[in-house]
């Protein structure tokens, strides 16, 4: 991922030397584990530790980068500069294993470790929004659909409904991570033939990983699949709050904006603008997020025991689509920790309708007094046209409705257009979220 979106600490575990560093955890752990068993001298194998404990990573990933040149192979390439490191003894390393087992189980540790930074941000996003749910429990603003002025909902129930969705994704990395953390010493087309199972499983634990229950030349690429196609769900569910916040912030809506900072600029031509740049270039990146998860799903049929048709995607989409995600989460609570709210918009858009809002109300009124659903619907809608042609608001319409006014009494009207008792129920919707 290009510098402009790629924080340090995530970008740190996608480095040529952090690669290094865990191709070199996973040799050492195989090693000792090849040593409990019996099967190398302990004491070469303490030499090994020695040496890749106190070996520059970025040193051996620089030699390493010029040995390939001319073997063309990367993990034959970082075994002969390690070789130059450690001496005799680097004979043992990579023992009965083959170039999956590094690069599979390399791959998973720092999928593992990046999802620990994707959690991480999906938290902070967490407590963002649920800042703001509990802020705004009581804020009144229309609800939409089709874009259309729907019932009155709050501006915390909104909130609310985003905190339980950021916590179904966090239930869904925890699975896909679980799913992801698994690795294989099994060898080249993954029998054991030359590493019994046990090797395989100690040096794993060490590693925090688990076998892949029956692995042919690499780890099944299913797992992989599932991993990034939950990160595209996570980054679909901040495209859909961000697209909220951009309509919310449209001139004509105004109810919400993004934080706009002490000498920003929001157009090149005309002063006024303050525009929605974070969270249209939040959409942007969902898109590429959901390509990447797309991609990892094309990877999932490989030839046989193995090709490598998928190791060029997983070099691009593995850091790029953990590196945008943590981005993506980052940006997003930054968006919601600085949200401008204006609760006098939020009420002014909501009474603009002249009332038409609380049509259902009294349609269900006239339903307990007895009336069929559709002549009910109908009295109710043909008032509700007068105040879309007429400009006349719903009340008095309904009022000076004499059909209507036989049926069912003012008071009983008046009751349908009270707003706390249309948000009577929100306070327990919003804690059933906020404490699931």
């Amino acid at each position: 991922m290009i510098p402009r979106y790629t924080p340090d600490d995530i970008g740190a575990l996608w480095s040529e030397s952090h690669r290094v560093k865990t191709w070199l955890a996973v040799e050492v752990a195989a090693c000792e584990a090849m040593a409990e068993a019996g099967l190398l001298p302990a004491d070469d194998v303490q030499q090994i530790r020695r040496a890749a404990d106190g070996v520059d990573p970025d040193r051996l990933a620089a030699r390493a980068l010029e040995i390939e040149a001319t073997t063309k192979h990367d993990v034959i390439a970082f075994l002969t500069a390690f070789e130059e490191v450690a001496g005799p003894v680097a004979r043992h390393v990579h023992f009965g294993m083959t170039s999956s087992d590094v690069l599979d189980t390399s791959l998973a540790l720092r999928l593992v470790e990046s999802a620990g930074l994707i959690r991480g941000a999906v938290d902070g996003l967490m407590a963002a929004v649920r800042s703001q749910a509990e802020a705004h429990r009581r804020t009144p603003m229309i609800g939409r659909s089709h874009g259309i002025h729907a019932e009155p909902i709050t501006f915390g129930l909104v909130m609310a409904s985003w905190y339980a969705e950021l916590l179904r994704n966090r239930r869904r990395l925890d699975a896909a991570t679980d799913e992801i953390r698994v690795g294989k010493i099994s060898g080249a087309v993954g029998t054991n033939a030359h590493l019994p199972p046990a090797v395989e499983t100690h040096a794993l634990a060490a590693l925090g990983l688990t076998p892949e229950t029956v692995a042919t030349q690499v780890v099944a690429r299913d797992r992989h699949a599932q991993f990034f196609g939950t990160l595209a769900t996570i980054a679909a569910s901040v495209e859909r709050f961000s697209v909220q916040v951009r309509h919310l912030q449209r001139t004509e809506v105004r109810e919400a904006e993004e934080p706009f900072t002490v000498g920003q600029k929001g157009s090149s031509a005309m002063p006024h603008k303050r525009n929605p740049i974070l969270t249209e270039n939040l959409t942007g990146l969902a898109r590429l997020m959901r390509g990447w998860a797309q991609a990892a799903y094309e990877n999932v049929a490989l030839w046989h025991e193995r090709d490598i048709s998928h190791s060029s995607v997983e070099r691009v989409i593995a850091p790029d689509a953990t590196i945008t995600l943590v981005f993506m989460l980052r940006r997003m609570t930054r968006v919601i920790d600085g949200l401008v709210v204006y609760p006098d918009r939020m009420r002014e858009n909501l009474e603009q309708m002249k009332g038409l809002v609380f049509s259902q109300p009294v349609l269900l009124a006239l339903t307990r007094k007895g009336l069929g659903r559709q002549e009910a619907y109908e009295i109710v809608q043909r008032n509700a046209m007068r105040v879309w042609d007429e400009g006349v608001d719903l009340r008095s319409a309904l009022l000076a409705d004499g059909q209507l006014m036989e049926k069912i009494s003012r008071e009983e009207i008046e009751a349908c257009f009270d707003l706390d008792r249309h948000l009577a129920h929100v306070d327990a919707l919003i804690d059933r979220a906020l404490n699931a």
